[in-house]
């Protein structure tokens, strides 16, 4: 099944409102007429509307970092499904690595964010990963099982189909240790394995797996190469127009 490229850079806690609009400015002349991929910008909250207004008319789409699982009420510092469908956006990262580490994250309320998301009508990028004493003592596997499990818990296949996935080895992001292509692609492969065995081979195969391990322009082309890697989740290299540029034209050869 051709599946197609995806790329996402979450700019994290990075770029006012005027920042993220003129990178936007600058990155959808580098980026105009690409087609083989879908291109995602996820800049903070407060920049979400002035990177719309700038995306408008090009092929950059925008996503948001985070979303809470109630409609509304005393959940200070959160947002909702409706607050962000009222913006324009059409994509929102859910658990990432940062979210589970230092902000609480767990299966449980990435499979509620995720039911609201989907609820809503916007397409989530969920975020799984296993830490270094994971990888080291043999664990990843075991990892990707519970984090699968608990987060797409009682979701449809039809849904499922339309999922992306964003793998996050967390051990290799800012820790100097590498994760090569082959190892990458071996970890998507495991998902793609238990996805099969969750739902159904053709639901598996239709799933986008992005790789989340500080993907740049040097190897973009050999990580969306391997046969299970569908794009990648940006960070760093996101925040740059001309990184960002040539990193999803590298990806798409």
């Amino acid at each position: 099944m051709a599946r197609k490229v995806i790329i996402a850079g979450n700019w994290k806690m990075n770029k006012t409102a005027s920042e993220g609009a003129a990178l936007v400015e600058e990155l959808k002349i580098k980026v105009a007429g690409i087609t083989d991929a879908d291109i995602v910008v996820c800049p903070p909250f407060t920049s979400l509307c002035a990177v719309l207004k700038a995306a408008e008319g090009s092929n950059i789409k925008v996503g948001a970092q985070n979303i809470h699982w109630a409609e509304s009420g005393a959940f200070t510092g959160e947002i909702s499904a409706e607050m962000l469908k009222a913006t324009g956006v059409e994509y929102v990262i859910i658990g990432h690595s940062e979210r589970r580490q230092y902000f609480g994250e767990t299966d449980e309320t990435v499979n509620k964010r995720l039911k609201a998301t989907l609820a809503a009508g916007l397409k989530p990028i969920v975020c799984i990963g296993e830490m270094l004493e994971d990888r080291e003592g043999g664990k990843t596997e075991a990892v990707m099982d519970k984090q699968l499990k608990g987060g797409f818990e009682g979701i449809s296949a039809a849904d499922m189909k339309g999922m992306i996935v964003a793998y996050e080895p967390v051990w290799a992001i800012g820790t100097g240790k590498t994760a090569t292509a082959e190892m990458a692609e071996d970890t998507h492969a495991y998902i793609r394995k238990v996805l099969a065995d969750m739902f159904d081979a053709d639901t598996a195969e239709a799933v986008r797996i992005q790789y989340g391990g500080s993907m740049k322009g040097s190897n973009s082309a050999e990580l969306v190469g391997q046969a299970d890697i569908d794009g990648g989740l940006i960070g760093g290299a996101s925040l740059k127009a001309d990184d960002f540029a040539e990193l999803i034209k590298n990806a798409i050869g």
